[in-house]
């Protein structure tokens, strides 16, 4: 496969732009090669400035659950230029895309736009805390909310222990009342809970993690995350950011029959463009400004663009039998890919929800990822770099990491699945020989 002017390229970015990337899995860090540089994306497909395609799955990371270009959110996007790229001004487009969001997912009984999942997990920290009129807040090892820096921490030695900073430029005093705890593990928020009475503000968890690999919130965990904080008075915030519209129409919050009193969306609600929110209850809501003190605002937030394509997006998927469609095909693809590998010995563990899916492939048979720490331990990175690079020669596009879900839009065939399980078992089968 021809990579030259993406290789020329990526050295000329590396001069003009740090790591030659504007966000850090581009630079397929973990996986070794030369980044593709995108030319064009059209339905399943992708071509690169070398002219080679390939079926993806990434799919912008996630937002493009119609696929690349799709000719209704293009059209919608070509009206709402034809009238106006940004006014910061209110715009009934505004209100269109939060009636939609708020009638597909009950716990939001009001919402505020902002313009990327970061910004909507950080004000919905704030708010949290401003309502408790508490500081602390409650993380999970491996789910990633984007990167202010009270969120930007690891987890030390014990079972819960204070967050340290985990980038250079993370003031140790901004990650203090950050306490990181293992994903799935109850026992451990009970007790960060009884050592900390009357000072917790708020949980905030991925109920499906989709940055350490796909790993779902268990049941039982989850509910009783939500219970926990109903007794304490603190704020469950469920960051949907990533299964938001892909793990269920009404999130996976609807999967679980959960109800936050805080959910952060982003990706699929702006149909590709930049886009981020949070809402839920009232009584919270009520405090952000003008409303109340809790202050925060942006010039482009409800911009009509990123309105306008969340808006056609949605409106495609809602009630039209698009989303059951993808999500046969995601079940088919995850539960192929783990067919093969025991059909050949070859251990791996896949998981689905909607329209989005995960596979690992494993040091050895017999463990199971069900948080970070057992991610880290039993996930084969080497052998999934081979994957990546297999499955890229082949012409499918997968996450340039281990440890990110990937994803499946409207316009992929079934042909596409048949084929790419077809290329999946020929990497298997050449794994199995060596």
């Amino acid at each position: 496969m021809n990579t030259k002017r993406s290789g020329e390229l990526f050295e000329h970015a590396k001069k003009l732009i740090p790591g030659g990337v504007n966000s850090p899995v581009r630079a397929f860090g973990s996986v070794g090669g030369v980044p593709r540089f995108v030319e064009r994306g059209k339905g399943a497909s992708i071509w690169d400035i070398d002219g080679n395609r390939y079926i993806d799955y990434v799919l912008s990371w996630g937002p493009l659950i119609l696929g690349h270009a799709h000719p209704a959110v293009a059209e919608a996007l070509r009206e709402a230029a034809e009238h106006g790229t940004s006014f910061g001004m209110p715009t009934t487009i505004e209100l269109d895309l939060a009636q939609v969001i708020i009638d597909a997912m009950p716990s939001i009984e009001m919402i505020r736009f902002v313009n990327s999942g970061t910004e909507a997990t950080m004000s919905a920290l704030r708010l949290a805390r401003a309502h408790t009129k508490r500081d602390k807040i409650i993380k999970f090892a491996g789910c990633y909310h984007g990167h202010a820096d009270m969120l930007l921490v690891q987890a030390g030695s014990g079972v819960a222990t204070l967050g340290l900073p985990d980038s250079p430029g993370v003031p140790e005093g901004t990650t203090a009342d950050t306490i990181v705890v293992p994903y799935n593990d109850l026992e451990a928020v009970k007790e960060v809970f009884l050592a900390a009475p009357g000072e917790i503000a708020a949980v905030i968890v991925e109920p499906i993690a989709a940055n350490m690999g796909f790993v779902k919130g268990k049941h039982e965990f989850l509910n009783g995350l939500q219970t926990l904080c109903k007794n304490n008075d603190a704020v469950l915030i469920f960051d949907e950011v990533m299964t938001g519209f892909r793990a269920g129409l009404g999130g996976a919050q609807r999967i679980y029959d959960l109800d936050p009193d805080l959910t952060c969306l982003g990706k699929v609600i702006g149909g590709g463009l930049p886009v981020g929110a949070y809402g839920g209850k009232k009584e919270i809501m009520q405090s952000v400004a003008p409303a109340g003190p809790m202050y925060q605002a942006g010039t482009l937030s409800g911009n009509p663009l990123a309105m306008s394509a969340g808006l056609a997006t949605l409106r495609t998927l809602v009630g039209s039998g698009v989303f059951d469609d993808v999500s046969k095909k995601t079940a088919k693809l995850a539960e192929g890919i783990a067919t093969i590998g025991k059909e050949n010995d070859i251990p791996v563990q896949t998981g689905h929800a909607g329209t989005m899916f995960g596979a690992y492939f494993l040091r050895r048979s017999g463990v199971e990822i069900t948080d970070y720490e057992t991610a880290k331990r039993h996930a084969d990175t080497d052998q999934y770099m081979k994957y990546f690079h297999a499955m890229l020669e082949q012409g499918f596009y997968f996450a340039p990491s281990q440890f990110e879900a990937g994803f499946v839009s409207s316009e992929h065939t079934d042909d596409d699945i048949e084929n790419t399980l077809r290329a999946v078992e020929i990497f298997v089968k050449s794994e199995r020989r060596t």
